[in-house]
Order: structure tokens, then C-alpha cells, then sequence
């Protein structure tokens, strides 16, 4: 049971040191407050509550939770709401930033070395290798000189990391692009700012002070890293070096209270003022970007994703980390391939790859695992595009298999006829060798939700193909509709999964262009006329 100070406190410091767990803090260097998500009763350290033995006033009792509501105090101004238009913003997206968002999420599933001090790095090599950016975790949130940690006290402090830190470190790129000179301005956000961004105001099973100390530690925990740089000249910019500074500077944060009819301080709110590092000066540096001096890199940040992550980081963290994956990997365009491997590596690291291919029940249960994230992905509207050569039906998951299962029951009850006369049905065991056959598949793509396409530069002119006699006469003469690419598809005896491998496409795409719910580009009509011999 936690303790609280009341107001006949006369600050005589005694109950500071005998604290064992920390919980005591002084409040703007005159009060006395005991955090109660630290406050144990000093269970494992001493037979009886340190505070209470020490204290000559009597001052600490037993915690008494708050009853009612907050009331909303003098708050700091904070910078105005992300996501105007309850959508998206724009964010920073620099290589920094994508490499942060994976050391939160991925944790020690990255290689992880150690240099000739013993300090604890990771070293990612860009631009083909010819730059190098490096991350330390470091001892202090605030400092102008970062000390890195050793090994040991690294990785312990890597084993608190959390998924969903990241997506308050997303919330501060988004922030740091909305200013004109982030590595000099900071920046102030609330507590019912970040709940709101979050999906935590939505959360009544969570007391407001646990949902006060889960924000807190997620807000630090994008400010215990520190990156250093060796840029070599990329196009028209300049090579720099960037000793090791801090990618976020947490440098105030602000607790608010209310105080009861005893005087104890019951926390009702928290204010956070934070200033990017000086990669910003490098990366997200508009002045720089038109003089040539430096980078101005930003992408578009949904909404949906901070919320989705927030939802699903327990049951399945590897959905997690291939979505944020995705949010910064997408920047390269959706038509890259990716494959399974590299996905795996993403979502459940090296080391869980290889003892799974060494293992056959480790390999059956991250199988299943991997096929149930993609499962999670393609619920929150991130469509897997299977190859059809490397990945072809028979190894692909059950529930893709089942996506053309038509709604209508009397269609359905057809489908599962003719499945039962087929050699192989879509229920049976997956074949010898599925393991195998996996780790040289792929995906053409992830179709992904309108709020996730990437903005173009502001500086960059895009050009426009003039387009032909024959793609001005297309939309009016040579559009195919729906039905007449289902009647055209039935004709030839073909399934809406074999003319969608035939085209490159998901059998999804192929059913909502029958169903019209869109036009096919004439890239595809004229392809869709050629397979379904309408020329």
C-alpha cells in the first residue's frame, strides 16, 4: 500500500534518503510529494515504511485514491493539436528518426556491439555504406554531454524499452516538423494531449494516475538515446560529423496537482517541454534544404497507426513493429518488394529466426505467429500482396485463402462444393517443405489506407506525362465495367485468385473492381483485356 504526505510536512528532509525505492521527489524545490506507482510500503526492503519511522511530524499515511473529478488548474500553454484534420500531420522521417522507432520497438533483437570502452552501441551503415549512424543509450535524460552506458547497464536499461515509447517519439517528429528551427525551439505537450493521440481517454479501465505514470515513462524513454553521425557528401550536400548529443531533450516536465482536505497532492495532470537534438539542424532543416547544406525529410504520420500500435503491442508486437517498419519503409515506394525473411527479422529478430530454423517446434510456432500478424495487418487495412511465383496459394495462410469466400450464403455453400471436388482443398495440412519454400517468398506490396501515402516534397516539381490520343479515348470508350470483367472472367473458367496472380494483383483488388467499387488505371484495363482476351 502507498503512502502519502500531508500537509503538516515541514521539510526537514529526513525521509529523502531512507527511501528505498525513490518514491519521494520535492516539487519545485520546496514541496514534498510520494509518487504512488513507486511507493511500495517498502515491501522487500524493510519490515515497516521507512517514511512513516522517520518522519518527526507524522506526516506520511496510508494513500487515500482520489475521489471525483480533476479539476483543471493553471496549465503551461502547450503548441497547438496534431492532426487538424483528425487524420494525419506531417512528421520527420530522416533516417534518425526510422532508426529510434526501431531501437524502441525492437530493443535487443538489434545487433547490439561493444566498443573498446565497453559502452554499449548500435551502428547502422547508410548510403551503401558510406555513412554511419550510431545510437548509445545514455545515463541522464538531460545533459548537453551524454555519457553512454556500459554493457550491462545498457542492456538493462534496453530490457525497459516499450513498443509503444515509439509512438511518442513520433509524436515528437511530428511536433519538431511544425517548427521552423526544431534543434533550437522547443516545444510543449500535455498529458490529455498525448491520451487523445494515443487512445488513452478511451481507456476506463485505467485509473488517471496509472495512465499518468504510463505516459511518463513512455514520454522518457525516446530521451535516453544518443546518435552520433559520419555523413559522407550525398548529391549536392556536404558531409558533416555529429558528435554524440541526444535526439530528444526532455527538458522539463511539469506535475500538477490537487490537493485534499489533509494536504496530500493527489497528481491530476503532466506537461512536457521537449527540443529536438542537433540532427534536426541536418535533416529537418528547410533553409538548409534550399541553400543545399543540408536535408529536409518529412512524411505523413496517421493517426489510425498510433492508435492500432497502442491496441495491439501485447497480443501481437510483431504486427506492431512491421507496421512502424512499413510507416517509414513505404517512403521508398509501395511497389518495392519485401521478403519473408526480412519481415521476420522485423518482427521477431535474428536470433528468433535462426533458433526457429534450427527447431521444428520453434519453427511451427513462429509460423503460426507470423501468419497471425499478417492476419492483424491486413485487419487494419494493410493488405499483404502474395507473389504469386515465390508465394503461391498452397503456402500462403489460411485466411487469405479464405478471402475470396463470397458473402452470399448460397454462393458460399457453392464455393465449399466445388472446393471438395478439387485434388487439393483450401483446408488441407500445408505442404513438406513450407518452411523452406518461405524463406525465399515474398510480397509485391502492402496495400495500404489512403492516410498513409506520403506527401510530396514541397520543393520538388512533379511532371506530368502528356498523355496519348489512345489514354484520352480510354475512359469513354475503352473503360471495361465490372460485370464485364467478371462475365469475361467466368467465361474463361478462371477464379478471381488466378486472374489476380495473373495481373500482379490481390484477389481483393480483383473482387472490389468487379463489384465497381473503383476503375482499374489503363495500365491494368488494357492488361485486363489482354488476359481476358477482350482486344
Amino acid at each position: 500500500m502507498p503512502y502519502a504526505i500531508t500537509g503538516r510536512c515541514i521539510q526537514c528532509d529526513i525521509c529523502l534518503p531512507v527511501c528505498p525505492t525513490g518514491a519521494i521527489a520535492i516539487l519545485e524545490g520546496k514541496e514534498f510529494w510520494i509518487d504512488p506507482t513507486l511507493c511500495n510500503n517498502c515491501d522487500g526492503h524493510a519490515p515497516e515504511p521507512q517514511c512513516v519511522l522517520a518522519c518527526p511530524v507524522d506526516s506520511p499515511i496510508p494513500f487515500q485514491a482520489k475521489k471525483g473529478r480533476c479539476k483543471a488548474g493553471d496549465r503551461s500553454i502547450t503548441n497547438p493539436d496534431l492532426f487538424p484534420n483528425g487524420k494525419t500531420n506531417l512528421f520527420a522521417s530522416a533516417i534518425t528518426v526510422w532508426e529510434l522507432c526501431n531501437v524502441l520497438a525492437q530493443r535487443r533483437s538489434l545487433p547490439w556491439q561493444t566498443d573498446a570502452d565497453g559502452k554499449l552501441y548500435y551502428q547502422r551503415p547508410v548510403n551503401q555504406g558510406r555513412s554511419l549512424v550510431t545510437f548509445h543509450v545514455i545515463d541522464t535524460l538531460n545533459t548537453q554531454s551524454p555519457v553512454a552506458l556500459g554493457t550491462a547497464e545498457a542492456l538493462a536499461a534496453i530490457d525497459t524499452f516499450d513498443v509503444r515509447a515509439a509512438c511518442l517519439h513520433l509524436i515528437y517528429a511530428a511536433y519538431a516538423a511544425s517548427l521552423e528551427q526544431p534543434w533550437q525551439q522547443e516545444f510543449v505537450i500535455s498529458d490529455r494531449q498525448i491520451e487523445e493521440y494515443l487512445g488513452l481517454d478511451k481507456r476506463k479501465d485505467l485509473t488517471k494516475p496509472a495512465k499518468l505514470a504510463l505516459i511518463k515513462e513512455l514520454a522518457q524513454q525516446p530521451c535516453k538515446l544518443a546518435i552520433s553521425m559520419d555523413w559522407k557528401p550525398k548529391g549536392k550536400v556536404k558531409g558533416f560529423s555529429l558528435e554524440t548529443s541526444q535526439l530528444w531533450h526532455l527538458l522539463e516536465i511539469q506535475h500538477h496537482f490537487q490537493e485534499d482536505e489533509l494536504g496530500c497532492k493527489h497528481i491530476t495532470g503532466l506537461t512536457f517541454r521537449v527540443k529536438a537534438g542537433a540532427w534536426a539542424s541536418y535533416f529537418l532543416n528547410r533553409n538548409g534544404y534550399k541553400n543545399h547544406t543540408a536535408f529536409y525529410q518529412y512524411g505523413t504520420l496517421p493517426k489510425s497507426l498510433l492508435t492500432t500500435v497502442m491496441s495491439i503491442w501485447q497480443q501481437h508486437e510483431g504486427a506492431a513493429r512491421i507496421m512502424l517498419w512499413l510507416l517509414f519503409k513505404t517512403r521508398m515506394g509501395q511497389e518495392q518488394r519485401v521478403t519473408v525473411p526480412t519481415l521476420m527479422r522485423v518482427a521477431y529478430g535474428e536470433t528468433r529466426l535462426a533458433q526457429a530454423a534450427s527447431q521444428l517446434e520453434g519453427r511451427k510456432r513462429l509460423l503460426r505467429t507470423f501468419e497471425s500478424d499478417l492476419e492483424v495487418l491486413n485487419h487494419y487495412h494493410i493488405k499483404p500482396v502474395f507473389d504469386p511465383i515465390t508465394y503461391p496459394t498452397e503456402i500462403q495462410p489460411l485466411w487469405a485463402k479464405l478471402s475470396e469466400l463470397p458473402d452470399d450464403a448460397e454462393a458460399a455453400l457453392e464455393f465449399w462444393t466445388n472446393d471438395g471436388h478439387r485434388a487439393s482443398r483450401l483446408t488441407d495440412a500445408a505442404p513438406r517443405g513450407k518452411w523452406n519454400r518461405l524463406m525465399n517468398a515474398r510480397l509485391l506490396r502492402f496495400e495500404l489506407p489512403e492516410n498513409w501515402q506520403q506527401p510530396s516534397s514541397t520543393n520538388s516539381k512533379q511532371k506530368h506525362p502528356r498523355k496519348t490520343n489512345r489514354q484520352r479515348l480510354l475512359p469513354s470508350y475503352f473503360t471495361l465495367s465490372g460485370q464485364e470483367i467478371a462475365d469475361a472472367r467466368k467465361k474463361l473458367k478462371l477464379s478471381q485468385r488466378a486472374l489476380a496472380d495473373r495481373i500482379g494483383k490481390s484477389q481483393s483488388w480483383v473482387r472490389d473492381v468487379e463489384r465497381g467499387r473503383f476503375q482499374p488505371t489503363p495500365k491494368y484495363q488494357t492488361i485486363l483485356r489482354r488476359i481476358l482476351q477482350l482486344e
